[in-house]
């Protein structure tokens, strides 16, 4: 294992759905639910369901890239949501819920147009890419009860509704970079 570390910030709708597909992947050492983008300092869950903070759910993800490229997180990312819709991913609708990525290195944004030029060739998708690509600034942790949110309440219906059918077909798509896999 390397003593390297990088870490990149991602918005892709509700950070529930998001920090528990994330947290099943080898060679990511940390997930965190949090926010950032915005202009209030120290914004909380309840401010940011205002809409007032300019702030956006992420998730933290601190990752090897010895173990798990950033190329292939890049591709998980954009498979975990929509990336053409703008403020909503499923039923989470506000500007809170966009679809962003923000990086801490230029090498990880070279990553990302790199990335982003090959979608486009590929003709991807239907509609252009609205994810916004920022360098992060600052990250602000998520309170407790946004931490963990998929293992604790897996019985809630929005995870059973929402979040299992995520983690069945994000699961057989990168079936190769699950932690435990058989």
């Amino acid at each position: 294992m390397s003593n390297r570390e990088e870490v990149f910030v991602f918005g892709t709708g509700c950070f529930w759905c998001s920090e528990e597909l994330f947290k099943r992947i080898i060679g990511v050492t940390d997930v965190t639910s949090g926010y950032s983008g915005g202009t209030t300092d120290n914004p909380t869950y309840y401010r940011i369901s205002e809409g007032d903070t300019n702030h956006i759910e992420v998730v933290r993800v601190a990752f090897d890239p010895d173990i798990i490229s950033r190329e292939i997180l890049l591709e998980m990312f954009l498979y975990m949501h929509d990336p053409t819709s703008l403020d909503k991913q499923q039923y989470d609708e506000g500007e809170m819920y966009r679809s962003i990525i923000f990086y801490s290195t230029e090498d990880q944004k070279e990553s990302i147009d790199a990335l982003f030029a090959k979608v486009k060739y590929e003709k991807r998708y239907s509609r252009p890419l609205v994810t916004e690509v920022r360098q992060l600034e600052k990250f602000y942790t998520a309170e407790t009860f946004n931490q963990d949110y998929y293992q604790k309440n897996s019985y809630q219906r929005y995870c059973q509704i929402i979040i299992d059918p995520k983690i069945e077909s994000f699961s057989s798509k990168f079936k190769e970079y699950l932690k435990g896999k058989p």
